[in-house]
């Protein structure tokens, strides 16, 4: 590997056991998941809980411990989760490679999570503002000297397999291509979506999911709705309310009032689903109800419309067809 090229890709694996000079996490002024539990194991053997607990735009770079194959952890300094948004993403992923350009020049191989998707952004937007940042740090030089290596990290085996793909659409050639100080202007992104990514985002039309968010669920808000809503040219969002401290209904209000529209799978007859539901009926936003059987159905909705299904093939068709439908009325 040339230094006018740095490689990049998306390994599916346990983050912890990544052979990288340095694990990259976020802190979200709170911890969740992995820094929640990388923090919990630093702490274990004396590390400073304070390290680990960057304010937004701060960074704090801690050394490992021998239970985490990474020589050292960053920690980046983000919004709270609620605020934590695809600009956000862009802004932490430059970041990193931005900090550690200055206090790491010498690292050559880095690591850093997927975010955004584990609590419901939209996958791909999520994904390529995270990229976007990367390449923005590369692009105005200002990484690591030694960097040879940039590993995404995803634990969710099925998640990694869809972005592998989408990987391979932004930088076909694996790499992100660099250049002397002299000749920046030559510098190429290989994908013109990769210089919007994130920063458009909130101009972006988006659907609204209201679903249980349990694992059982997740090939049908994947297969199902998610490629039916990205192909009516809308981002697909839902809310992991276990993912969040605080006001998490607030953030949820927030989503569903600026949705064009609400799709909601009543299947399991879920208290949270309904809440989401009449909120949208309350603010005006046109609804989409999903159910695998009639039975599950309560109170008024027994009255509505509902895109019964069976297997998640005939919901993508069927979803599909109605969006279609919405949008040449002008509903959405």
């Amino acid at each position: 590997m040339s230094r006018s090229e740095i490689k990049i890709s998306l390994l599916s694996t346990n983050a912890l056991k990544v052979n990288v000079d340095v694990l990259a996490l976020k802190y979200a002024q709170a911890n969740y998941g992995l820094d929640a539990l990388v923090s919990k194991m630093l702490i274990n053997e004396g590390k400073d809980p304070s390290l680990m607990q960057p304010k937004p735009g701060d960074c704090s770079l801690v050394k490992s411990v021998s239970s985490i194959a990474a020589s050292s952890i960053l920690f980046v300094g983000v919004v709270p989760l609620f605020s934590f948004r695809y600009a956000e993403i862009r802004d932490f992923s430059r970041r990193a490679l931005s900090f550690l350009a200055k206090s790491s020049p010498y690292v050559r191989r880095i690591a850093i999570t997927l975010h955004g998707a584990e609590y419901g952004l939209d996958e791909n937007e999520a994904f390529e503002s995270e990229v976007a940042g990367l390449v923005d740090a590369i692009r105005g030089l200002d990484f690591p000297e030694a960097l040879e290596e940039l590993v995404i990290v995803e634990i969710n085996r099925e998640r990694a397999r869809r972005l592998e793909g989408l990987l391979d659409q932004l930088l076909p050639s694996g790499v992100i291509f660099t250049a002397t100080r002299e000749r920046i202007e030559e510098i190429r992104i290989d994908s013109d979506r990769l210089r919007t990514a994130g920063y458009s985002s909130s101009t972006k039309r988006h659907i609204f999911v209201a679903m249980p968010f349990k694992e059982e669920m997740d090939d049908i808000y994947h297969y199902g709705i998610q490629g039916a809503v990205r192909n009516a040219g809308f981002l697909c969002e839902r809310a992991d309310i276990s993912s969040f401290t605080g006001d998490v209904m607030k953030w949820v209000r927030e989503r569903i009032k600026t949705a064009s529209l609400v799709v909601a799978d009543l299947t399991e007859a879920n208290p949270n689903v309904y809440l989401e539901v009449g909120y949208a009926w309350g603010c005006g936003i046109p609804t989409v109800l999903l159910v695998k059987n009639s039975d599950h159905l309560k109170f008024d909705t027994q009255g509505q419309r509902c895109l019964l299904y069976k297997r998640i093939k005939d919901l993508e068709k069927y979803l599909t067809k109605e969006l279609k439908a919405l949008k040449d009325k002008g509903v959405i």
